[in-house]
């Protein structure tokens, strides 16, 4: 049995699998990938699913099209003593990155609550800190509202009022449209394509596991848009935009909230608003009460040749 053909059968047997590891989502956002596995005895101690990729001949270990984390993953066994698991968490991720493959080029981002940076400094990768906002959900509704600043829920209150929300797939292409105006005004460009949003969107809605919120006024206009992610603890505001022409913050802060109270109806633990180093989104969504969060961007160039590309085409 090959490596993936175990990982896809601890998926299918784990509730604990984040969004965007599982092998479905694995498949739509790589053209290959594989697995390294570890095991602790008969128990499998844990996974790091990575994309198989080359580019003018040379190995990458990237993160893939519109995937905000990868792995690496760890099982911990139900009678780990809790003074003990940061040394099982370090024990198996460096058994994983052993079997890693020898790229000469990575730069992946992780999961937020992997902190063996010490790890990954002995195999020569440099750790670049990104940050993103986590919202527990514990509390009740009362407590999550008022811990948003005061604007937030004064343009909430006044967004009820105003728009109607509902779950739409089928506006993905105005989702794209606004995102499409938005950075052009920035002087930047897409990444990706519809089609890559369309075909995220189909395995997504086949897997339960994403949803599409759109506010409008009762004339029918669209003012915001926030497409949802989620796994068995966590939902993720995955993307995000508001109509150019009306520009409602009020609306797009009722669409997070409406996600966040369905994220806890659905017992996810954490709500991650996916944060930016982008000045302007960072305020925006710390405005929401959620506790900054640090994650680790693992980088690597030593080709020459992919050295030569990033200094011309960047």
């Amino acid at each position: 049995m090959s490596n993936k053909d175990i990982y896809k059968k601890v998926c299918s047997s784990r509730n604990d699998i984040p969004v965007f590891s599982q092998p479905w989502w694995l498949d739509t956002v790589c053209k290959e990938w594989d697995v390294a596995i570890t095991k602790k005895g008969e128990h499998i101690a844990g996974a790091w699913p990575y994309p198989v990729e080359k580019k003018i001949g040379v190995a990458l270990i990237r993160t893939p099209m519109l995937t905000p984390y990868m792995g690496p993953l760890v099982f911990y066994p139900h009678d780990l003593k809790e003074s003990k698991v940061d040394s099982y968490q370090h024990d198996t991720i460096a058994d994983l990155i052993k079997q890693m493959p020898k790229s000469p080029v990575w730069h992946l981002a992780i999961q937020p609550n992997v902190k063996q940076a010490g790890i990954f400094k002995q195999y020569k990768l440099q750790s670049q800190v990104q940050q993103t906002f986590l919202l527990e959900l514990k509390e009740d509704e009362k407590k999550l509202l008022d811990n948003m600043k005061d604007a937030v829920r004064r343009n909430i209150r006044i967004a009820e009022s105003e728009v109607t929300v509902t779950n739409s797939p089928e506006h993905l292409k105005d989702l794209y449209k606004f995102q499409k105006k938005m950075l052009a005004g920035k002087g930047k460009s897409f990444k990706y394509s519809l089609k890559d949003l369309q075909k995220i969107m189909k395995v997504g809605l086949e897997n339960d596991a994403t949803a599409l919120w759109v506010a409008k006024t009762p004339d029918g206009r669209i003012h915001a848009i926030v497409w949802a992610m989620w796994d068995n603890d966590t939902s993720y505001y995955f993307m995000g935009a508001q109509n150019p022409e009306t520009n409602s913050y009020r609306a797009k802060s009722l669409l997070l909230w409406h996600t966040m109270k369905l994220a806890k109806e659905r017992g996810n633990k954490i709500y991650d608003l996916e944060g930016s180093m982008d000045e302007g989104v960072e305020r925006f969504f710390r405005n929401f009460g959620g506790g900054r969060a640090l994650y680790i961007v693992l980088k690597k160039n030593r080709s020459i040749i992919w050295k030569l590309k990033q200094s011309i085409f960047g």
